[in-house]
């Protein structure tokens, strides 16, 4: 497979295969389940030989008014996924998704080992943290972790998920709340973190109908964020979904806010999960890595 250095590559997995893509679609298979879901990067129209295509255990269609439904056959209400060490819940959900993002797997290794060689108690904070498994990840590396989401369910979700990988007794807080007013009443508190976690929406709205709009909203948020980092952080990681949207744009972001004050520096890459079919790789969003 020919890749380069603007890529993060998640090919550590043994349960996750993302098998084909093409017209607008991708052929996936999750354990022994075997979906077809949409996938906006996948525009060209090469031919479908994988049996799969015609066989899967549901697909998400897309309606033309917007949002879309499963067309399900047989197929588990929940199963579980493995990833190396840790364990997730995952089932078919609205807007296409399973509460678990396979790419993000190359960012929990790096967090991972980012923990297990920093020598010290590490504190996480992990933002729009939805099921948890960056949290899980983390825990499990043996850092303290405050887990927050502002979706009670997506947080029940990811306690789910730390049973299942065994850290349920791991320090950790579960918080549902807004992101940006959690980290305000933090710095009030004056509760530091040695490390930041964020995985913040294209689009929402806030507990008061505040309109959230991530290339409005991401530089001061991030800004905000600096005022619960410690004396001595170890490193910040910010996932962007939003299209159209630079891994640069990360970059140039973080290290505009902590830079002269700590140092260190930024790198930024697409997520990708290699295709087995054609041994290419699909983009799958954005990550900016800042290690201090």
């Amino acid at each position: 497979m020919k890749t380069d250095n603007c890529m993060w590559i998640a090919d550590g997995w043994r349960d996750y295969e993302l098998i084909d893509c093409s017209r607008g679609e991708k052929l996936e298979r999750w354990g022994d389940v075997y979906l077809v879901r949409p996938d906006p990067q996948a525009i060209w129209d090469t031919p479908r030989t994988n049996p799969h295509w015609k066989t899967r255990n549901a697909r998400y269609i897309r309606s033309e008014s917007g949002g879309g439904s499963w067309e399900k056959g047989s197929i588990p209400e929940v199963w579980e996924m493995r990833y190396q060490e840790l364990r997730f819940r995952v089932k078919p959900m609205n807007f296409k998704h399973t509460g678990l993002f396979p790419e993000q797997a190359a960012n929990w290794d790096w967090a991972m080992e980012k923990i297990r060689s920093a020598g010290r108690p590490v504190r996480v904070l992990n933002l729009f943290a939805y099921t948890g498994a960056a949290t899980v990840a983390c825990l499990k590396a043996g850092a303290e972790v405050c887990h927050v989401d502002a979706a009670k369910g997506m947080v029940a979700w990811a306690k789910e998920n730390a049973a299942a990988s065994g850290v349920s007794a791991a320090p950790v807080r579960w918080i549902v709340d807004d992101c940006a007013k959690f980290v305000e009443r933090e710095i009030r508190r004056g509760r530091r973190y040695d490390a930041i976690i964020m995985d913040p929406p294209s689009y929402g709205r806030g507990p008061g109908g505040e309109i959230w709009k991530l290339e409005q909203n991401l530089w001061p948020f991030v800004s905000l964020c600096a005022g619960v980092l410690s004396d001595t952080p170890l490193f910040l990681l910010v996932n962007s979904y939003t299209t159209g949207l630079s891994a640069s744009v990360l970059s140039y972001v973080t290290e505009s806010v902590f830079q002269k004050r700590y140092g260190g520096e930024a790198e930024s890459r697409e997520l990708c999960l290699p295709v087995t079919e054609s041994g290419l790789c699909l983009p799958c969003g954005a990550s900016c890595r800042y290690e201090f």
